[in-house]
């Protein structure tokens, strides 16, 4: 009778064998058993120690990739925040587009924030610096601007203290001064209207507004008038002498240009004017 002896099957241990570096700086691929497994970073690399000889257990070989996974995710973070500062909801809409799982953008702004790498309070007062310093912006566009990138009105509001008064009618009356110059050509009343209109369009409120106009003190320069009437004028008698007549075109006329400012005494000298030159 033959006997039958039970050979113990070998265990064999999954481990490195070899570590290589790739082309992209700071990824190394990492060798099981003499074939490529999967590749990690310089950061999880030092983490978990890993070199050859290393054993490679099912359970460790995925906190490697989760390790990795994480770790690209976060120097995404990084390079978004290179150039300039950013704002929490910026970084996580940036993470969100790249397909970061939530799970991870949530870690990745927690670890953000306890470097001081994203800090919306930070971010808001130096934009509102910035805005002060550089730009004609007022307190309402700069408000919009700063809700746009995520940031709370608790923290707008603390923010916007760094934009006082003074130097927001100052910021203003630059802006009001250009505009002034824009639109030269118009009434004198219509030049004020726009001014005030283009104020309170680039986020200046209305008190803003009242007592930056006081302060340009606009004068009103007949000769410019004058000249401004002329051009208008024109346009608009062209424009309804060929479908009115008489009366009812240059009542139409005299609307049209009081829309625009003139006084009906500067639009009725204009419109004598224009009833000789016809007759002559």
């Amino acid at each position: 009778m033959k006997r039958f002896t039970k050979r113990k099957a070998k265990m064999t241990k999954s481990e490195i064998t070899k570590i290589t570096t790739q082309k992209q700086k700071g990824r190394y691929n990492i060798f099981v058993d003499d074939e490529y497994a999967f590749s990690v970073g310089e950061s999880v690399l030092i983490r978990y120690r890993l070199a050859k000889g290393l054993e490679v257990t099912p359970e460790l070989r995925k906190q490697l990739e989760d390790a990795d996974h994480f770790s690209r995710a976060y120097q995404l973070a990084l390079h978004y925040l290179e150039h300039q500062l950013r704002t929490r909801w910026e970084i996580q809409k940036y993470l969100r587009d790249h397909e970061v799982s939530p799970a991870y953008q949530k870690q990745i702004l927690y670890q953000l924030a306890e470097m001081g790498y994203v800090d919306d309070l930070h971010y808001a007062k130096s934009y509102v610096r910035t805005a002060a310093n550089t730009s004609t912006k007022g307190p309402t566009v700069i408000r919009r601007k700063l809700r746009e990138k995520g940031v709370k009105d608790d923290v707008i509001d603390a923010a916007m203290q760094e934009f006082q008064s003074d130097k927001r009618r100052e910021n203003g009356l630059k802006l009001a001064q250009k505009l002034a110059k824009r639109y030269h050509r118009r009434s004198f009343v219509d030049q004020k209207r726009r001014v005030k209109q283009g104020l309170m369009t680039n986020g200046f409120s209305g008190d803003d507004a009242t007592a930056i106009m006081e302060k340009l003190d606009l004068e009103r320069d007949e000769n410019a008038e004058d000249s401004a009437l002329a051009t208008e004028g024109e346009k608009v008698y062209r424009r309804y002498a060929r479908r009115y007549e008489g009366r009812e075109r240059d009542q139409k006329i005299k609307q049209a240009l009081y829309r625009k400012g003139f006084t009906l005494g500067d639009i009725n000298s204009f419109l004598a004017q224009k009833e000789d030159q016809n007759d002559n």
